[in-house]
C-alpha cells in the first residue's frame, strides 16, 4: 500500500547533500503467502490451508538467483529485502539458506541491510531469534494500528497487545526495527489519530512507515467502499491527518525522508532507497519485480504471481520470469523522476539526464518553482524537490515535468538559484 500525498520535509529539516547519495544493489525475496488476506490489500499474497512445500520453493529461489547471477555478472549488494505475503511464515533454516547462497553468488556487504517484514503475532515473534541468527539484522512489523477494533475491522489476526510484545522482542532480537500504521482509515478523526500516534512514537525505534488508507480496484475494502460502507476521509479532510504525522514525527526527530517513511537520520530504509534513488535490484520469488543494468541497458523483470504456476516454471523452464524487458531511455526518465521526487532529498537532474537522455525544460522548472510546487537544493548541484504543497500534489508534478523532457542540452540552463531552499 502507498501513500501518494503526503507533507513534505519543512526546510529546517532536511540537510543539503553535498553530492549525489549512491544508489546501491539490492535483492528482493518475495514470500507470497498469508494466513489470511486482510482486505485493503493488493498485493500478491496467497493463503495456503494446507500448507506449502518450502524445500520446493526454497530450491526454486536459489535457481532464481543464480539466473540473476548470470545476468549481473559479480557485484556487492548493501541490501536483502524479505517481502511478502508473510516472509515470517517462513522457517528460519529457509530465510538463513537464502542469505547464505547471496553471499555465495555475490559478494554480500559485511555493513548490508537485511531485513524481514513479519506479522506480530505470537507464532511469528517466537522466529525472530531464529532470523537473527539466519543473518536478519532489520525488522519491519505490520502492526496497522494500536487499536484492537480497528484491527478487526483491517481484518488483522493480531491484538494490540501482541503487537507490543512483538515489537519488544524485536527491539532486544535486532539491530534496527521499523512498523508500519494506516492513517486517514474509514470514520477516524484527526484527534483519535493524534493519540495513537502520539503512543506510537513511544514505541518507536528509529524508523515508521506511517500509510494513508488507500481503496485499491478489486479488494473487498472497494467493495464495501462502492456500496458506501465504507467512508474514508476526502482529500481536503486528510490533510489534518497529513499535518499530524508531520507534526509529531519531527517532534519526536523522525524525519520525513519520503513520502510515507520517516526515521532519525541514518536509520533510513537502505533497501527502499535502492528503489527511491533508482537503483539496481534483482526481484526473486511469485510476482515480484526487478530492475537490472546488462548488456549495456537496464532491464525490466516480473516473475509469474501464481505461487504453483511460478513453482512450475522454474522446475520445467529453468526461470519463473514472465516479462524481461528493456527500458527506453524515456521509460527510465519516467520511472527516475516518479521515485526520485518521493524523496526529502529529491533527485539529481544530471544524472537524470544520463540515464534517461533527456531533462524537463527550463520553463516548466521555472514555473513550479515560481508556484513553490518544487525547489532546488542548496549545495547539491542541479537537485530538486517536492516542496510541502508540491507533495500533495506530486503525481501531478511528475505529469507536467515528464510532458515537458527536452534533450539533453537543455541542462546548458541553470536553476533559478533564487529559488533554494536553506
Amino acid at each position: 500500500m502507498q501513500s501518494h500525498t503526503a507533507p513534505a520535509p519543512s526546510k529546517a529539516s532536511s540537510a543539503p547533500a553535498s553530492k549525489a547519495p549512491e544508489a546501491g544493489f539490492g535483492v528482493y525475496i518475495h514470500w507470497p503467502f498469508c494466513a489470511q488476506k486482510c482486505p485493503y490489500c493488493d498485493f500478491n499474497s496467497h493463503v495456503r490451508f494446507g500448507g506449502v512445500d518450502e524445500a520446493r520453493y526454497l530450491a526454486s529461489y536459489l535457481a532464481e538467483l543464480d539466473l540473476a547471477r548470470a545476468r549481473t555478472g559479480p557485484r556487492t549488494v548493501d541490501s536483502v529485502f524479505f517481502g511478502g505475503g508473510t516472509p515470517s511464515l517462513m522457517a528460519p533454516q529457509t530465510v538463513g539458506a537464502i542469505i547464505d547462497h547471496i553471499a555465495r553468488i555475490w559478494d554480500l556487504s559485511t555493513s548490508a541491510e537485511i531485513t524481514l517484514e513479519a506479522n506480530p503475532g505470537s507464532v511469528e515473534a517466537e522466529r525472530f531469534r531464529g532470523y537473527a541468527l539466519a543473518g536478519v539484522n532489520r525488522a519491519s512489523l505490520g502492526i496497522q494500528s494500536l487499536r484492537d477494533p480497528v484491527l478487526k475491522s483491517l481484518g488483522r489476526i493480531h491484538t494490540v497487545s501482541e503487537a507490543k510484545a512483538a515489537l519488544e522482542i524485536a527491539r532486544n532480537t535486532f539491530d534496527r526495527f521499523s512498523f508500519d500504521l494506516i492513517y486517514a482509515r474509514s470514520r477516524e478523526t484527526p484527534a483519535e489519530w493524534r493519540e495513537e500516534l502520539s503512543e506510537a512514537l513511544t514505541l518507536a525505534g528509529g524508523h515508521l512507515s506511517l500509510y494513508q488508507l488507500t481503496i485499491e480496484p478489486e479488494t473487498p475494502f472497494a467493495a464495501l467502499h462502492a456500496a458506501g460502507k465504507l467512508v474514508i476521509p476526502d482529500p481536503e479532510a486528510a490533510h489534518a491527518f497529513f499535518d499530524i504525522t508531520q507534526e509529531l514525527t519531527e517532534a519526536a526527530g523522525l524525519l520525513p525522508y519520503e513520502i510515507s517513511n520517516h526515521a532519525v537520520p541514518g536509520e533510513e530504509s537502505r533497501h527502499n532507497l535502492v528503489y527511491w534513488r533508482y537503483g539496481e535490484y534483482v526481484g526473486c520469488g511469485p510476482g515480484a519485480h526487478g530492475r537490472l543494468v546488462y548488456q549495456g541497458a537496464r532491464h525490466a523483470t516480473s516473475a509469474e504471481r501464481s505461487p504453483e504456476r511460478w513453482l512450475e516454471r522454474v522446475e520445467q523452464q529453468g526461470s519463473g520470469l514472465v516479462e524481461v524487458t528493456p527500458l527506453t531511455p524515456a521509460e527510465e526518465a519516467d520511472e527516475m523522476l516518479l521515485m526520485g521526487l518521493r524523496l526529502a532529498e529529491g533527485i539529481d537532474l544530471d544524472r537524470l539526464a544520463r540515464i534517461g537522455g533527456a531533462a524537463p525544460s527550463p520553463a516548466t522548472l521555472a514555473e513550479l518553482i515560481d508556484l513553490e510546487l518544487i525547489e532546488t537544493v542548496a549545495g547539491a548541484g542541479r537537485r530538486i524537490r517536492a516542496t510541502r504543497s508540491g507533495r500533495f500534489i506530486l503525481n501531478e508534478i511528475v505529469l507536467r515535468l515528464a510532458a515537458s523532457f527536452s534533450p539533453e542540452r537543455g541542462l546548458e540552463t541553470p536553476l533559478d538559484v533564487s529559488a533554494t531552499a536553506e
